[in-house]
């Protein structure tokens, strides 16, 4: 009896630490990705050009990219959860710090600061996660959260519609100053539902996270042995690609409505927002279907999503009216949102001992992804138009897809060792 009512308090518990991070990163991307919606503003106002705020966008993700590659790391020794209270904070101190300047160079200082602060939330955010959620839920889990920050994406953008509507004054600067803000009252009540561990409730930790404690290895052990699988190394670059299609439609898609068919802000936000509500509910059901459908296996439904969103991204600019467009953009955001799956990945490769190292790894190689997008496709669009933008991401699933064939020929070393490296 005693163990089943630690069952039912184990399940409530983990529900609590799931909807508890979920809901403090509905609105975390208010304070990351705002700039793209502002661009074509803050390139009037400082009297350049988009491709160069393009390029000022890059700074956050080259911060965030090495932030992450550490941060998920540094949160076993310091605890995930001062991490993800100290990044929220300092991030939205750097938002609005922002919206006073005056200078460019300044900004992307504040923005690549604000970049690594971002990246002290996810990775052990996850790595929670997979303490309280077993391998055999974790698409599930994971889902979940990847699909709470899809909406994040939402949010961020009626919010900052919102933000310039009330304060059109101050033009691209409101969407720095005011949106960031609500995560703050959020994080009041996330301070005491928070928990790190089950122990820290008095429960006991899931059976195969018992097995082949590291408390003394040293820091790089962990990356040594995940690096030291092929399949690791390969969804590395599948990270990337996912991260250039990704941040590539978000950054672009707003500029492309707003400087190629002449809409304003707002119309502008509202003809692209069909694209991150396409990746929500992709974030959300990509995992469960590789749970439930493909037995846990991630590669068919990356392949599949490969595929869709080649035809899809290649068609897209040739449509010629704004609604359809918009409705092609649901489609394009469902199936080239493929970072669902591959945080379900961490947890697969990286165990519940390494899942954040894991998962800060992969984002990473995501980030790096978004890096090369934010200054490569700004080249591209002033060299070769805004169709070749379109082209190059809709080639780039098809590597995508190739290297997704190799993946399943692959098996992760953990499956060999209880679920752990």
């Amino acid at each position: 009896m005693r163990n089943q009512s630690n069952s039912i308090k184990f399940k409530e518990y983990a529900w609590k630490m799931l909807l508890s991070f979920g809901f403090i990163y509905l609105f975390f991307y208010n304070g990351r990705q705002n700039i793209n919606l502002v661009m074509v503003n803050m390139a009037d106002d400082f009297q350049t050009t988009t491709s160069v705020i393009g390029v000022i966008s890059s700074s956050l993700f080259w911060c965030y990219a090495f932030g992450q590659l550490i941060n998920g790391r540094l949160g076993i020794y310091f605890g995930h959860k001062k991490f993800i209270i100290v990044g929220i904070i300092l991030s939205t101190i750097m938002n609005i710090l922002i919206s006073f300047q005056n200078s460019i160079l300044v900004i992307s200082i504040l923005w690549g600061l604000n970049g690594y602060f971002q990246s002290m939330v996810w990775a052990n955010g996850i790595g929670v996660l997979n303490k309280w959620w077993p391998k055999e839920k974790r698409g599930f889990a994971t889902g979940i959260a990847t699909a709470f920050s899809g909406l994040a994406q939402v949010i961020t953008y009626l919010s900052v519609s919102l933000c310039i509507s009330l304060a059109p004054e101050l033009g691209w600067r409101a969407g720095f100053r005011f949106p960031i803000i609500p995560i703050l009252f959020l994080l009041i009540p996330f301070c005491f539902l928070f928990k790190e561990k089950p122990e820290d409730v008095g429960l006991k930790q899931m059976t195969d996270e018992k097995k082949g404690t590291t408390e003394n290895k040293s820091f790089f052990y962990p990356y040594k042995k995940l690096f030291s699988q092929p399949k690791m190394i390969l969804f590395c670059f599948i990270s990337a690609i996912a991260g250039i299609g990704r941040y590539g439609l978000l950054t672009w898609i707003p500029t492309y409505f707003m400087e190629y068919r002449g809409l304003s802000i707002k119309e502008g936000i509202f003809s692209s927002i069909l694209l991150p509500i396409g990746q929500a509910f992709a974030m959300f059901i990509f995992p469960f279907l590789t749970d439930k459908l493909f037995n846990g296996k991630r590669e068919p439904m990356l392949a599949l999503a490969s595929i869709l969103t080649f035809i899809s991204v290649i068609a897209f600019p040739f449509i010629h009216s704004t609604n359809i467009a918009s409705i092609v953009l649901f489609i394009v955001g469902i199936f080239s949102m493929v970072t669902g799956i591959i945080w379900s990945v961490a947890g697969d490769i990286g165990g519940n001992q390494y899942s954040s190292t894991a998962a800060g790894i992969l984002d990473w190689s995501v980030y790096m992804g978004a890096t090369v997008q934010a200054f490569v496709f700004g080249l591209v669009k002033d060299t070769l138009g805004w169709n070749a933008i379109f082209v190059t991401i809709g080639c780039l699933y098809i590597i995508l897809l190739a290297l997704t064939i190799v993946s399943s020929k692959l098996r992760s070393v953990n499956k060999n060792e209880g679920n752990h490296i």
